[in-house]
């Protein structure tokens, strides 16, 4: 529009100049038309280019989230660690088996206790970070957090555990009606749970036992049914400082304690807990999970001891995980 304007203003000029300006016009509109020709093509191209370079970085960005999201850079992260509890437990030495297995050379497993490995899974969880811990259940953390267990496809960790009394050779003759509470105890995991979680949320151990206990007399009662009261005797129970075996052995200590026994609870790691047992310095303990976690303590002291049976059946142990983490296998951390 603003060349056919100023050709307007120039009407005095002569008809050759007109001409020569209409023939300079149409060239100008030419050109001008080649170059806006010329412009978009050359828009065309490099809009398609920076599709493709966007195309390309969004490959390059989905690999690069994959590869965070696999186990080579989840072990980057972790520094090849996995977070495990007391030295001493079967399922430390499951992991440590799991790692020759799985071929997890570059891997170490750390010993703590059962209470600092899941203070270092709650801030992990709270920040969304990775981590890898020995695991089990019946534990109060599978309600607290959303955690699962990594796929074990050579069964390393074995299937599911059961939680075994055992007593002290001539507990029968010493005291009978203990005996036979003990020998009658069985509970569910959602039992379990129910104590486990009252603690963990701030409840006194003791208290939160007793009011399971107020809360299932039917079941209480199937243990004690036509079970003498006694007056005062002592008896010694000794368990591994598991949040599960906390929830147990405080529970069955007040059932005993209800009979009019005397009781002391005494913590330790796993190997003096059995050999605590087979000594017969201690008279009792519901905390012997079989047939893999405890096998090798099984082995070294269970001809001196008396195994009741499973209080608790369906356990599980292994490695766990977050369930925001991106993988599913053992065999994952060895990519």
């Amino acid at each position: 529009m603003k060349r056919r304007h100023q050709f307007g203003l120039a009407a005095g000029l002569s008809l050759s100049l007109l001409v020569t300006a209409c023939g300079a016009d149409n060239e100008n509109n030419a050109d001008t038309a080649d170059n806006n020709t010329n412009a978009e093509e050359n828009t065309a191209e490099n809009n398609a280019a920076d599709e493709n370079n966007n195309a390309v970085d969004n490959e390059d960005n989905e690999a690069a989230n994959d590869g965070e999201a696999g186990g080579g850079d989840y072990a980057e992260e972790l520094e090849h660690t996995i977070t495990g509890i007391d030295a001493g437990a079967g399922i430390m030495s499951a992991a440590d088996e799991a790692l020759e297995v799985y071929e997890l050379e570059d891997w170490t497993i750390t010993a703590s206790s059962d209470s600092a490995m899941t203070q270092e899974l709650a801030t992990a969880y709270e920040n969304e970070e990775p981590i890898v811990v020995t695991g089990w259940t019946p534990h109060w953390k599978f309600a607290e957090y959303d955690l699962k267990f990594l796929d074990d496809p050579e069964n390393v960790f074995g299937e599911a555990e059961d939680i075994h009394t055992f007593v002290r050779d001539g507990l029968s003759d010493d005291m009978p009606e203990a005996y036979e509470v003990l020998d009658n105890f069985e509970w569910t995991e959602d039992d379990m749970n129910e104590v486990m979680m009252e603690i963990q949320e701030g409840t006194d151990e003791e208290e939160a036992a007793r009011n399971w206990i107020d809360a299932n007399e039917d079941t209480v009662s199937e243990w004690t049914d036509g079970v003498d009261s006694v007056d005062g005797e002592e008896i010694d129970l000794v368990f591994v400082a598991w949040e599960s075996e906390i929830a147990s052995t405080n529970m069955i200590a007040l059932v005993l304690e209800d009979l009019g026994y005397e009781v002391t609870m005494d913590p330790l790691e796993a190997n003096f807990m059995f050999q605590a047992v087979a000594t017969g310095e201690a008279d009792a303990m519901v905390a012997a999970w079989l047939p893999l976690t405890h096998e090798h303590l099984v082995e070294d002291y269970g001809d001196d001891m008396e195994d009741l049976g499973a209080n608790l059946e369906g356990a599980r142990t292994g490695l766990v995980v977050p369930e925001y983490m991106d993988i599913d296998s053992i065999e994952d951390l060895n990519q």
